[in-house]
């Protein structure tokens, strides 16, 4: 038959059902999806060598005649297959271990090619576990030796080496059915390669510089394609949404700020005034307010939910956790009840009320409401895209008005790439009288004399303290990370005259409440527990917050686990406990000893650590490039100037009907992750 792109994988020549499902385990489903399957590196097999001139050492590629292929074995009764490779120049050794099927598959006579490297044998220098391949026609494409060999993602079952030869035959078959989708005066004026050069020589490069050129090529496309898509999404969420306009005197606005027990800060004045001017528009609003953790987000969003209710509309707020919306529930409550205004709690085990205000996991979900006039959603990268629009359906023909919140540290570049379909409010001053919160990387030679410290920090101050260990419970893969059910029984060894509590995910939300409140009413001095309590507990008593395992954690995750003490008037501290000798772990995890800003800890990050690391876990909504990164700063302001130049010639791009397609069909760069 006769392949397209979207034919079925398993009809390629010598893939089939079996085959097909192996590929399926890596996202390759169709004939396109293969394609698009990019090598995570190369082995450089280029410089070739006549046989009498390798030297041990060097990795080489030789083509010779077999003398003699047999099965050995070693002293010791390991299996192995050792060869005699021949070219006009000299004769070599050649050994595999372990590898009794080579016998039957390479023959005295056969020619081969060898890639590998040249090392001692013995007393003799030979080929070590080489890459082969049986040249039958000195005409034939190398594709496993002599070049720069693709190394993919694999599953069991399935190598790179089968990989390649299947790549191969489609690219041959079908990438002329591959057209260009960007433009020719983008691709001229950044000098992109054509699209189908690029698929072949990501996979099979002619030299370094072609398959840096590849890279360049498809890297853009990425970045490209991510903002374009978002660019799309905002100007159809503009132009086919209608919302009421939800407006504000300035007298009744001024009543809710002067009841505050503190002044906004600039940031917060600044972020309140875009989002009032949104309201007031009859297009819904879309934007994302970022802070770090205790910036004020939440009193901002209590605010335009103030607004909303004066206007006769209902606000709903959507957290990811129970501790999240609870605590939402206290802070909101406290500010809009002296206003005369109720607010509900929806969660698991509180049902839907009729309130103005209300506040819930996803439990909000299930419910039906309405007159909902604004729509906040806290974390919103922690929920999918249906389940964010599911709160958002409108009354009638109209939508609510949208606020998405992130306490998560993204530098703004970033943010502006990632949330391009959003606008984009930043609270970056911390409110006055947020103290820094002194913080060390503490060697393991010092943990005794550290829970010292805070036994005898804990008893003079009266304070309590955080514990965070990765892990619920002890892994046989990662032995040394600490468990927090292990840790809770040695913990009360080595602080014998402190209460200990235990929090996690896994324990149910009663029980989780329960722990909590022991906490909050200080009844437990520590609380062990999960990153579980990284947004949304609020315990001004908590001076201390110790992590274990510190390494594991981005830089991120590690500020806003950080950013739960330091919010009485008592001195905080933050202790990173790391078992890693590693100097560049070091590094990284000590710029939170000088650095207390989110975002800028999160440009370190990912100058160290690179964008797959950047928010600490992987996490619904956010891009994770399979070939791009969003530290080519060059690469990206680019893409956000072609962006500019082909929507301001035509915004809906109905004059590239090939880059508009592309768009709609989204991005299908494919990896094993």
């Amino acid at each position: 038959m006769e392949l397209s792109l979207t034919t079925p994988i398993q009809y390629i020549p010598r893939v089939g059902p079996v085959m097909a499902a192996k590929l399926k385990k890596l996202g390759v489903e169709t004939v396109e999806d293969i394609l698009w399957y990019v090598p995570f590196r190369y082995d450089d097999y280029s410089l070739k060598s006549p046989i009498s001139r390798v030297q041990a050492g060097e990795t080489v590629t030789i083509r010779g005649t077999v003398e003699r292929m047999t099965n050995a074995f070693t002293k010791t009764g390991k299996k192995l297959q050792q060869a005699k490779v021949t070219d006009a120049s000299g004769t070599i050794d050649v050994v595999w271990f372990n590898q009794p099927f080579l016998a039957q598959t390479i023959h005295k006579g056969d020619n081969v090619n060898l890639s590998g490297k040249v090392e001692w044998f013995g007393n003799k220098v030979v080929m070590q576990s080489p890459e082969y391949e049986l040249v039958e026609d000195n005409h034939a494409v190398s594709l496993h030796t002599g070049r720069l060999v693709p190394i993919y993602p694999e599953t069991e079952g399935l190598s790179s080496k089968w990989l390649r030869g299947r790549v191969h035959f489609v690219i041959k078959e079908c990438i002329h059915k591959v057209f260009e989708y960007i433009p020719n005066s983008i691709r001229n004026k950044y000098g992109l390669i054509e699209i189908q050069k690029a698929i072949e020589y990501i996979h099979f490069p002619i030299d370094k510089n072609s398959a840096k050129d590849a890279l360049r090529r498809l890297s853009f496309d990425e970045l490209f394609l991510t903002l374009l898509q978002a660019h799309e999404q905002k100007r159809l969420w503009q132009t086919t949404q209608h919302a009421h306009p939800i407006s504000l005197a300035r007298g009744p606005l001024a009543n809710i700020v002067q009841t505050l027990p503190f002044s906004l800060t600039g940031d917060q004045q600044k972020a309140l005034t875009e989002i009032l001017d949104d309201l007031a528009k009859p297009i819904p609003m879309n934007r994302l307010l970022e802070g770090d953790v205790g910036s004020g987000k939440t009193v901002v969003a209590a605010i335009a939910m103030y607004v909303a209710y004066k206007n006769g509309f209902r606000s709903v707020c959507m957290a990811p956790t129970q501790i999240l919306a609870e605590q939402h529930f206290a802070t909101i409550k406290k500010m809009l009840d002296p206003m005369g205004i109720d607010i509900g709690l929806v969660t698991g085990n509180k049902k839907m009320n009729q309130a103005p205000v209300l506040i819930g996991t996803h439990a909000l979900l299930h419910q039906s409401f309405n007159n909902v006039g604004l729509v906040v959603i806290d974390e919103q990268h922690r929920f999918g895209v249906k389940q964010r629009m599911q709160l958002t359906k409108g009354n009638g023909n109209k939508t609510p008005h949208l606020l998405t919140m992130t306490a998560t540290p993204i530098p703004r570049t970033v943010a502006r790439a990632i949330y391009g379909n959003l606008d984009l409010s930043i609270l970056e001053t911390m409110p006055s009288g947020r103290k820094k919160v002194k913080t060390w990387v503490v060697p393991k030679e010092k943990r005794k004399n550290a829970y010292e410290w805070i036994t005898k920090k804990l008893q003079e101050t009266g304070g309590q303290a955080f514990i965070i260990c990765p892990l619920i419970e002890d892994s046989e893969t990662l032995s040394s990370v600490k468990a927090v059910k292990s840790e809770y029984a040695r913990l009360q060894k080595v602080f014998p005259k402190l209460s200990i509590g235990l929090l996690h995910g896994r324990l149910k939300p009663k029980g989780k409440t329960a722990v909590l409140e022991r906490f909050q009413t200080g009844k437990d001095a520590i609380l062990l527990s999960t990153p579980v309590v990284e947004v949304g507990i609020d315990i001004p008593n908590a001076v201390i917050m110790l992590i274990e395992g510190a390494e594991r954690f981005g830089l991120s995750q590690l500020h806003q686990l950080r950013g739960r003490v330091g919010r009485g008037r008592i001195a905080s501290f933050c202790l990173l406990f790391t078992e890693s000798d590693d100097p560049t772990t070091t590094k990284r995890l000590k710029a939170l000893e000088t650095i207390h800003s989110g975002p800028k800890l999160a440009e370190v990050d990912l100058s160290l650590r690179g964008p797959g690391e950047l928010f600490g876990t992987r996490q619904h909504g956010l891009p994770l490039f399979k070939v791009a990164s969003f530290s080519d700063t060059l690469l990206l302001a680019q893409t956000q100037e072609a962006i500019r130049l082909l929507t301001s010639e035509s915004p809906d791009l109905a004059q590239f009907p090939q880059l508009r397609e592309r768009v709609k069909k989204g991005i299908i760069m494919r990896t094993g992750d």
